[in-house]
């Protein structure tokens, strides 16, 4: 398992920890590596995250744990309740949907508009 982690923000609130799991180097694996690097580099900033890559061809029994059927697969396990997303992650808002994740400076935005009103 290898993991990337961003060390920032100190707000507990804020903490993400994502799980990609993906076999070998497929094409598919390895843009939904690439794709989930942008999304945290672009929209996760401002978040505490980690990233757990899981190879199933190094520890297959991994997936049983997190009832994997298909890869690459994320999860995100933190905070709850569990989300997963199948595929090579490209439809970036989607995924951002699908694990119910805002972007930080989003929701700041958010928060200053309803504060004015």
């Amino acid at each position: 398992m290898k993991t990337m982690t961003n060390p920032s923000p100190q707000d507990e609130k804020k903490r993400i920890i994502l799980r990609l799991y993906v076999a070998g180097q497929t094409p598919k694996c390895l843009a939904a590596i690439d794709n989930l690097q942008e999304i945290c580099r672009h929209h996760l900033e401002g978040y505490q995250y980690e990233v757990q890559l899981i190879d199933l061809w190094e520890q297959p029994q991994l997936a049983k744990g997190d009832q994997i059927v298909a890869v690459p697969t994320l999860i995100r396990r933190l905070p709850p309740p569990l989300k997963r997303i199948i595929g090579d992650l490209s439809n970036t808002e989607k995924v951002l949907v699908g694990l119910d994740i805002r972007p930080v400076k989003e929701a700041d935005d958010e928060r200053d508009n309803k504060r004015d009103r």
